[in-house]
């Protein structure tokens, strides 16, 4: 999917939101165990028919797939399978924040973009350029890059300043990395809604880049600063709620649940796209 017919699905519908799938075995609604059909392609299958209209992207944390093994796997390409046919122009993250040396890199590259089919991967930039281009390799893909995450933790590295020039660590990876072939179409990047304050030094390195923005409902971040910092004239933000849309509720009306959440959040990102004149 091109930088163009992603802003052109936000346009068309009204929202830059990303629906995190963080499938956790354990928190399904029970009564899905009963079904014939498997319990967590039943749940992302629910979810999916319930927010389709309302989100531009889905982003399955896949932690929670391989944390069951084999099984996982399947209803992860199930799931990735379903959504391109009944659904494709949504654009599909893989959240696996991979990361590791250039030809395990590749097939890392080849896993997500070569078989299973995703428009783009997380992938942690620690270990430097070849690390990271095998990714940029596939012709209409992208690679969203770690640089500022929403986690506490946050604070042990990427703040750290260079004694020389004074610039932060999480600076750094955004300058260094547009040196590696990346560009406002290939390559977007991670930034917590928690450090909502950092989007304008963030947008004064990277203007044009898309933004992968988690945090906002359950880990406190606020959308409003998120659009009012971070907005530029393409929109730029893919903003994700996961647990507050999928976890809505845990009764046969999850899925109705979920989708009240996700047209609450889309609601408010129409105002906010209206009053900055992209729609």
């Amino acid at each position: 999917m091109t930088r163009e017919e992603l802003f052109e699905n936000i346009k068309r519908k009204k929202s830059f939101l990303c629906v995190g799938l963080d499938t956790d075995i354990e928190k399904i609604p029970e009564f899905l165990f009963d079904s014939d059909e498997d319990a967590m392609f039943a749940f992302n299958k629910a979810i999916i028919d319930a927010t389709a209209d309302l989100c531009v992207a889905y982003k399955p944390n896949l932690a929670f797939y391989e944390s069951v093994g084999i099984d996982g796997w399947a209803v992860l390409d199930r799931t990735v399978e379903y959504i391109k046919e009944k659904h494709p122009d949504i654009f599909i993250i893989a959240d696996a924040k991979r990361g590791d040396i250039g030809n395990t890199s590749k097939m890392y590259a080849k896993t997500f973009f070569g078989n299973m089919d995703f428009d783009t991967v997380t992938v942690a930039p620690y270990m430097g350029e070849d690390s990271v281009k095998p990714f940029l390799d596939y012709e209409g893909k992208w690679v969203t890059l770690l640089a500022l995450t929403s986690n506490k933790g946050a604070f042990d590295f990427q703040f750290i300043e260079d004694s020389k020039d004074g610039k932060k660590l999480f600076e750094k990876v955004l300058e260094t990395s547009k040196q590696w072939g990346g560009t406002p179409d290939n390559m977007m990047y991670v930034v917590g809604a928690t450090k909502a304050e950092m989007l304008s030094e963030i947008r004064a390195i990277i203007p044009d880049n898309f933004l992968l923005v988690p945090g906002v409902g359950a880990q406190g971040g606020s959308l409003e600063e998120v659009c009012k910092y971070g907005m530029n004239k393409q929109c730029g933000l893919l903003v994700n709620s996961s647990r507050g849309i999928i976890y809505a509720d845990d009764t046969e009306n999850f899925a109705n649940a979920a989708r009240e959440a996700a047209k609450s959040l889309q609601e408010q990102m129409e105002q906010h796209l209206k009053n900055a004149g992209i729609i």
